[in-house]
């Protein structure tokens, strides 16, 4: 009862501190003083009890625990000429332990310098001295390699497509082959991609095939989406490679809830979602990394920061140093890595898988890079970028050029090997958007299924009205879309 006593006594006490009025009188006059939280001894009025008149502006730990009076009495009569005691120079305080100090200091609004950025190769395909990195083996090595040149054929080939008016839209992967196919060579499969739509290359190392690819910009009836989604959003529930979705940044904090169930699940997986720079202005980037960090999901964030969102620059995004560095405001460990090159990239985020799961954590990483190519087909950049800049980038940064030396190095690749390869490549896309286009539409009743199992009355008057419509208007409407 007495112990009972003693803690409601200190819990009331602290309640009554908390009341004050903000503005005290002085000791030493009828002059106001400002009363601060974060003095360990203001000096006020006390009860006659207390010696000296010192009383703690803000109510520690210990005394919550039940202190009693002639402790504290004690402890206040010890305190040294710096205003803290001992005991009072830390806060114990949720989410850790904090420490006072007697100056104000106000955190700087960046590091006085750069966030390093990891590198494994040189520009001229050579590995750094005293570099670390995960070792490949020679078939891993030459996968990647022939994929990412894959990858940038694929890309040639649709985009001359949409120019042709073959396909409605398309958009590149140019200059970021690296973070593409490096980023999906460290995963397995059955970690979960949430992609946003520069990462095709990851689809294509995990085994989607050049004809998946044409049906889904052709948007014919063996499409997955059956063809409601625009060009070059792909998805494989087979892969485990979600649904490309053209708000930005929606799918981040999707890709926490992915990685939480794999945690409540014991699977050995995480999930990897990808984002440009300009995802992280919007707000579902923030959530997402605060949602990750509290919940202890074990989720890679990877940022192609390639230093344009459309044609609004990083410096116009924000202040910071990138990316990498808002990790660590929500409690993220991160990484800044060269997103042209391959090795770099592939040891980051083998490192970081390892991390996320063994150790129950998000991972960012941040891979600078630089978009080659437009935004999309529905974009010049060159209105908004110096000409030589991309070029610059295009040939002295080019991450397949700088790969192919290191892999030629090795003696694992050929130039006969690379004019077959490109070759090959080149016939079956090509083969395959013929077989594409030639393949029919979806039926129109196909807009109206997948949502419902069994379909509402509201639904089928809309599909008879778009049916009466197009019979009435047929001019209006694609002649090789069945009704």
């Amino acid at each position: 009862m007495a112990l009972w006593l003693a803690r409601a006594s200190s819990q009331l006490a602290c309640r009554a501190a908390r009341r004050l009025p903000p503005l005290l009188p002085s000791r030493h006059g009828d002059t106001a003083a400002p009363w601060f939280l974060a003095s360990s001894a203001a000096q006020v009025p006390g009860p006659p009890e207390v010696e000296g008149g010192h009383r703690r502006g803000f109510c520690s730990g210990r005394r919550f625990a039940g202190e009693s009076s002639s402790a504290a009495a004690v402890a206040a009569a010890e305190e040294p000429e710096n205003g803290f005691a001992d005991d009072d120079q830390v806060l114990d305080f949720p989410g850790g332990k904090v420490s006072f100090v007697a100056e104000m200091n106000f955190l700087p609004e960046s590091h006085s310098e750069r966030a390093n950025c990891y590198r494994v190769l040189d520009d001229d395909g050579r590995t750094i001295s005293a570099s670390r990195f995960q070792e490949v083996s020679k078939e891993v090595a030459v996968k990647m390699y022939s994929n990412m040149v894959t990858l940038q054929i694929m890309d040639t080939i649709f985009y001359e497509a949409q120019r042709q008016g073959r396909i409605s839209f398309y958009l590149t992967s140019n200059g970021e082959e690296a973070i593409n196919i490096a980023s999906a060579a460290a995963l397995t499969i059955d970690d979960i991609v949430l992609p946003q739509y520069r990462e095709p290359g990851v689809l294509l190392w995990r085994g989607f095939t050049l004809q998946e690819f044409a049906n889904q910009c052709f948007g014919n009836k063996l499409d997955y989406g059956k063809g409601r989604q625009m060009p070059i959003h792909y998805g494989s529930n087979r892969l485990n490679y979600f649904t490309v979705s053209s708000p930005i940044a929606t799918q981040l904090p999707h890709a926490v809830g992915a990685a939480y169930s794999l945690k409540m699940d014991n699977k050995d997986a995480c999930a990897i979602t990808y984002f440009g720079d300009g995802g992280t202005s919007e707000g579902d980037f923030h959530a997402a990394l605060n949602f990750a960090a509290v919940m202890e999901a074990p989720v890679v964030f990877f940022c192609r920061n390639n230093g344009w969102a459309i044609s609004t620059p990083t410096t116009e995004q924000f202040r910071s140093d990138g990316v990498v560095i808002r990790g660590q405001a929500y409690g993220i460990r991160g990484i800044r890595v060269d997103g042209n090159d391959a090795l770099a990239v592939y040891s980051a985020v083998h490192a970081a898988r390892e991390m996320a799961i063994a150790e129950g954590r998000p991972i960012l990483v941040e891979a600078l890079t630089y978009r080659v190519g437009h935004h999309s087909t529905s974009d010049d950049s060159t209105k908004y970028r110096p000409v030589d800049e991309i070029e610059h980038w295009r040939t002295a940064r080019d991450p397949i050029s700088r790969y192919r030396k290191w892999v030629q190095g090795n003696d694992w690749w050929s130039d006969a090997e690379e004019s077959e390869l490109r070759k090959r490549v080149r016939q079956e896309l090509l083969q395959a958007i013929q077989i594409a286009e030639r393949t029919p539409k979806p039926p129109v009743a196909e807009l109206f299924t997948d949502v419902y199992d069994q379909i509402p009355s509201n639904l089928h008057e809309q599909e008879q009205f778009l049916r009466d419509t197009i019979m009435k208007h047929p001019a209006d409407y694609p002649t090789d879309v069945p009704v």
